[in-house]
């Protein structure tokens, strides 16, 4: 129970200096959802081009293995967790190998079938399943001297961590650079003796398993249904669009300014109006900006080179 006093006294200490704490908590509760629902989402669109309609499938089956690991197998949680990344990651490889790579520049056709795809494991789900699985329960409690969870509240570090995590492996590894060569330049990647097809097929498993990780995180605090993906959904893809082509950066900066805006007009409105501003600053954003927020913030940075 360390964790959650250790966050009761910073907010402790916030609150004593006039910070609206619910409404902070509810703002770290959405960065984080938005961040963590569109990652997997932004690296398999901003890397190659492929419109994943059953993204949000691929999250409720993460949320699944956990919830299945837990229950079922009483295995712990933080291992049920790697457990539902990875085999949500191993699902997503064969996926790509037997469906997505004829796909490859057929974005209509990519998105028919994915969603077909997406049917099928709802589905699937709900007859193997049922309707839904018993919870398991959310760990650590609440923020003492708050009626909040404080697992929701480490959600957002765990969405720091995986931006992070995603950052170096994408600009500090031999295969980021050989996975972004590869999206660049596939002939010349291929040439200078990159396994193209092999590249593909990890990056397709990892956005994959950045999906199931998400659906594992939010297994303790979500209601596991066969469409629970689909709450994911829309947030995924209005962050994809709004952040633009850098898979970090923009991820990074639409979901803060996303997740800010949700929280301020669903504490003051209702979630429905949350909502609904959401989606018209994606399109104000859109309308301004085509290329998105990374448009933005590399116009800002070759100014800046520029003065210097």
């Amino acid at each position: 129970m360390l964790t959650p006093l250790i966050i009761g006294d910073v907010l402790g200490t916030l609150d004593s200096v006039g910070v609206p704490i619910p409404q902070l908590l509810q703002m770290a509760d959405n960065i984080a959802f938005i961040a963590l629902a569109a990652i997997g989402l932004t690296i398999i669109f901003g890397m190659m081009g492929v419109i994943n309609l059953a993204h949000g499938e691929f999250i409720m089956m993460g949320a699944y293995i956990t919830t299945l690991s837990v229950n079922v197998a009483s295995i712990p949680l933080p291992i049920a967790m790697l457990l539902g990344a990875l085999g949500t990651a191993i699902f997503g490889a064969i996926v790509e190998r037997t469906i997505v790579r004829r796909l490859y520049g057929r974005l209509l056709d990519s998105m028919i079938v994915t969603f077909g795809l997406g049917l099928i494991l709802t589905q699937g789900t709900r007859i193997i399943f049922g309707n839904s699985l018993q919870s398991i329960g959310t760990p650590f409690g609440q923020v003492p001297g708050y009626t909040y969870s404080g697992y929701r509240v480490l959600l957002l570090f765990a969405a720091i961590g995986v931006l992070g995590a995603v950052y170096l492996v994408f600009t500090r590894t031999e295969f980021g650079v050989q996975a972004r060569a590869t999206i660049q330049d596939p002939e010349t990647a291929q040439a200078m003796g990159v396994d193209t097809d092999r590249m593909y097929t990890i990056t397709f498993a990892i956005g994959s398993g950045l999906a199931g990780l998400t659906g594992a995180l939010y297994a303790p605090s979500a209601t596991i249904v066969p469409g629970m993906g689909q709450s994911f959904l829309v947030e995924s893809f209005v962050t994809v669009v709004t952040g633009g082509s850098s898979v970090l950066l923009g991820t990074a900066l639409a979901g803060g300014i996303l997740g800010t805006i949700n929280a301020i007009f669903s504490n003051l409105y209702g979630n429905f109006i949350g909502q609904i501003a959401l989606l018209i600053t994606a399109i104000i954003v859109i309308r301004l900006l085509p290329d998105g927020l990374t448009g933005l913030a590399n116009t800002v940075r070759d100014k800046l080179g520029e003065r210097q």
